[in-house]
């Protein structure tokens, strides 16, 4: 496979590996160099990647994995999750304010979700991947994608209803 190939292979999916790995790391240095370090192992690794059904799964698999380790990791036992890349620049900025108040709380509701649930909710609402695909990835079967991305999905419109008395339904 040449230098050519193998870029038009990851290229399509690189940004993807960054935000996920930015969603669990945080940090966007940390995310840059979890990011390089994929793609380092998926180059070393280029003659085994025709074997891979979906290069792209495989490849969000292996950063989940990564980052999780270097979270487990003494050097990293600080960072936490952030949700930062909504952006809107056509609005009031008394919108925009309410709009970053509203992402923040957000972010802060998704922190204290459980892990399995924060992942879930980054992969299919941030990423978009479609249910088979988180299954696969998370090694979970689809019912249990779906029932975990409901609870997750209802924690947070109630603790943001309850946090701005808004009359979500």
């Amino acid at each position: 496979m040449t230098q050519t190939e193998f870029l038009n292979i990851v290229m399509p999916f690189k940004d993807k590996v960054f935000r996920l790995a930015k969603r669990l790391l945080i940090s966007t240095e940390e995310a840059e160099d979890a990011t390089q370090e994929i793609l380092l192992k998926l180059w070393n690794n280029k003659a085994k990647m025709q074997d891979y059904k979906n290069v792209e799964a495989f490849s969000m698999t292996m950063t989940k994995n990564f980052c999780y380790d270097k979270l487990k990791s003494k050097q990293a036992q600080n960072l936490k999750l952030v949700h930062s890349n909504y952006e809107d620049n056509n609005t009031s900025l008394q919108k925009q304010l309410e709009y970053k108040d509203s992402v923040n709380w957000v972010a802060r509701i998704i922190e204290e979700l459980p892990e399995q649930q924060r992942m879930i909710i980054q992969l299919r609402d941030v990423e978009e991947y479609d249910y088979d695909e988180i299954a696969k990835m998370l090694d979970m079967n689809n019912t249990a994608v779906r029932v975990n991305l409901s609870r997750a999905r209802k924690t947070i419109r109630e603790r943001l209803t309850n946090t701005h008395n808004y009359g979500i339904k």
